[in-house]
C-alpha cells in the first residue's frame, strides 16, 4: 500500500511538472491553478505517507531518507505557495522531481533512527527550526543557480529570457537576498536553541554538526554583509550560496550518511 501511495504521489508531481515545462520552452501561459491542483494532491499523499513512515511504531523514525523527504516536502510546499505571487517556474520542476525521488527512496529503502521527541519537546523546537532553516537556504541556493542561468542567457542574448514565464533578473536578485536573510535568521535561532535545549552541543558525535552549521552561518553572514555593504553580485554571491548550502548539508546529513549507508552496507 505504501508503494502505491508513493507512486500516486510521484505521478501527481509529474503531472504538475508537465504543466510547467511547455511554458518554459515557449510563450504559452502556464496554468497556475492546474499546477497547484496536481501539486497539492501530490503533497497531501506525500505528507500522509511520510507521517506514517516517521510515526509508525514507538517514537519517531528520523532516518536520513525520512528527513530528506520531509525537507523536500517543505521546499515543494513553500515554492508552490510562492508560485501564486512570484515566477518560480524554473525551480518547481527541480523540487517536484526531488520530492518524488526522495519519497520513493524513503518508501523502498526503510531506515531506522528512532527518537522520542515526546519526552523532549524542547528538542522538537530545535529540530523544526533546523529543518525550516535548511529548507529556506536550499531555496536560496536554487535561486542563486537560477540567477546565474538567467545572467548567462542574457549575456548570450538568448530569446528565451523574453519568455513571460521567466522572472526579471533584478527581481530574482532581490528575492534571493530576502530569502537568505530569512534563512540566516532561522539558522541563528537554530544554533541558539541548540545551545539552550540540546545537551553537549560540542560533545563527540555532535561537535561536527555545530561547527559546520556555525561555518555556514558565518558564510551567509559574510555574504549578506558583502551585498548590503559593498554591493556584491554575480558569481561571488552564487559561490557563497552554494558553499553555505554544502556546509549545512554536511552538518545535517554527513554523519547520517556514514552511519546509515556506508557502515550499514
Amino acid at each position: 500500500m505504501e508503494i502505491v501511495i508513493a507512486l500516486c504521489s510521484a505521478l501527481l508531481y509529474f503531472a504538475a511538472l508537465m504543466q510547467i515545462i511547455p511554458g518554459l520552452s515557449g510563450p504559452n501561459q502556464i496554468p497556475v491553478h492546474r499546477v497547484g491542483m496536481f501539486a497539492v494532491g501530490a503533497m497531501v499523499l506525500h505528507s500522509g505517507l511520510l507521517a506514517e513512515l516517521i510515526l509508525s511504531g514507538t517514537g519517531q523514525n528520523l532516518s536520513m531518507l525520512n528527513v530528506s523527504s520531509l525537507v523536500s516536502l517543505i521546499i515543494s510546499g513553500t515554492t508552490t505557495a510562492l508560485m501564486y505571487r512570484l515566477r518560480v517556474w524554473v525551480l518547481l520542476p527541480v523540487m517536484y522531481s526531488f520530492s518524488a525521488i526522495n519519497l520513493g527512496l524513503a518508501t523502498l529503502v526503510p531506515g531506522g533512527f528512532i527518537t522520542h521527541l515526546e519526552t523532549h519537546p524542547q528538542q522538537l523546537v530545535h529540530i523544526s527550526l533546523a529543518l525550516f532553516a535548511y529548507a529556506v537556504l536550499i531555496i536560496a541556493t536554487l535561486y542563486a543557480i537560477q540567477l546565474a542561468w538567467l545572467d548567462q542567457q542574457l549575456k548570450k542574448k538568448n530569446k528565451l529570457v523574453m519568455n513571460p514565464n521567466l522572472p526579471p533578473l533584478m527581481a530574482v536578485e532581490r528575492q534571493l537576498f530576502s530569502i537568505i536573510l530569512i534563512g540566516q535568521l532561522l539558522l541563528t535561532l537554530t544554533l541558539a536553541s541548540g545551545f539552550v535545549f540540546v545537551q553537549d552541543m560540542l560533545a563527540t558525535g555532535k561537535s561536527h554538526k555545530t561547527i559546520l552549521s556555525a561555518m555556514a552561518w558565518a558564510v551567509y553572514g559574510v555574504l549578506l554583509w558583502g551585498h548590503f555593504r559593498s554591493g556584491w553580485r554575480g558569481k561571488k554571491v552564487i559561490w557563497f550560496s552554494i558553499t553555505g548550502a554544502l556546509l549545512l548539508t554536511l552538518a545535517y546529513f554527513g554523519s547520517r550518511f556514514v552511519r546509515e549507508v556506508i557502515i550499514a552496507a
